[in-house]
């Protein structure tokens, strides 16, 4: 018996060699939670494990984080290729992913399609408007690249694609005003102080969209200094002031996908593994999930870190090198 038990654990942790399986805490809400991480900048695979401990051990989920591989099982930010484990996607009954510029082989794509056409809540941050890039032009996904004509994936999924840095990338943050209109909404409960040290993007989400923050750029990296100002031309070639009216930072939207059925939207543009640190932006991705779900959106949700939290400073180079996913394991 003994050895029968060991063998089982054995084969457990091979099984979860290449993904992290959090198993909830408490009250089990019965719910699964798949987090896609996958970017070359903003840290997804250190941020995406936090936000997965969080929602198992805090909330209740069965949470699930997926990463992006190297050749030799290390997490790899640059393959973008990559997806470990995808057959968690079968059985997700919301998606929480920051991914950027991602080509996978059709088998993964179709199963992620598939998860969306299923109608699960999406939960994006800060590049999933450009998650997808580099799908043949004569292939079945090359609607979804960034810069298609429609806008790609992000555009007809979350209501933005890639646009522009509208704020000075890595010089000025980012300000969660939270929009009036809509301050008693669920998704907005306990949520206050929201900052980010990355810069606000240009967005401009459609008519359809519920604008739950905007984005007041700072002067500084700090969010002690002022609110910047000076004129800058939009993509529509409107020139305004870079904080009148500020751009749309997080919002929420219900989409028809092209199976028929609706998948429920959180997009934010904030979110890399540094703005996470954030309390008021933890709590405001936590609550979209409940939302999506259709679960009651608690008064203050708990979203108190799980262990160590430091991540990593955003940029093209620097991240964490050999890295596995069982490093991101809850320990005993």
């Amino acid at each position: 018996m003994k050895h029968l038990l060991l063998s089982l654990l054995a084969a457990s942790s091979l099984c979860a060699a290449d993904h992290v399986v959090y198993e909830p805490a408490g009250a089990a809400k019965g719910k699964h939670i798949v987090l896609l991480s996958g970017d070359e900048e903003y840290r997804s695979e250190e941020s995406m494990p936090m936000l997965g401990k969080i929602l198992s051990q805090r909330q209740g989920f069965k949470c699930t984080v997926l990463f992006s591989l190297g050749a030799d099982g290390a997490i790899d930010p640059m393959a973008a290729t990559s997806l470990s484990h995808p057959e968690a996607l079968d059985s997700a009954d919301a998606i929480v992913m920051l991914l950027r510029f991602r080509h996978w082989d059709d088998a993964t794509t179709k199963k992620f399609e598939a998860a969306v056409n299923r109608g699960v809540p999406i939960i994006a941050l800060r590049t999933s408007t450009h998650a997808f890039n580099g799908y043949a032009n004569d292939g079945p996904f090359a609607a979804w690249n960034w810069n298609h004509a429609t806008g790609g994936w992000g555009r007809k999924v979350l209501g933005e694609t890639w646009v522009s840095h509208w704020g000075k990338h890595k010089f000025e943050a980012t300000k969660g005003i939270i929009e009036a209109a809509n301050a008693n909404h669920p998704v907005l409960r306990g949520v206050s102080d929201l900052f980010g040290n990355t810069d606000v993007y240009e967005a401009a989400p459609p008519a359809d969209a519920v604008i739950l923050v905007r984005g007041q750029i700072l002067q500084g990296m700090t969010p002690d200094t002022p609110p910047a100002s000076y004129t800058k031309a939009t993509a529509a070639k409107v020139e305004q002031d870079v904080n009148t009216p500020m751009m749309p930072v997080a919002w929420l939207r219900v989409v028809k996908n092209d199976a028929g059925t609706e998948n429920k939207i959180l997009a934010t543009t904030m979110g890399a593994a540094t703005d996470l640190t954030n309390e008021g932006l933890r709590r405001l991705v936590v609550n979209g999930v409940f939302w999506g779900l259709g679960l009651e959106v608690p008064e203050k949700a708990d979203v108190s870190l799980v262990g160590e939290y430091q991540p990593t400073m955003y940029g093209f180079k620097g991240n964490k090198v050999g890295v596995k996913p069982e490093s991101f394991e809850l320990k005993k």
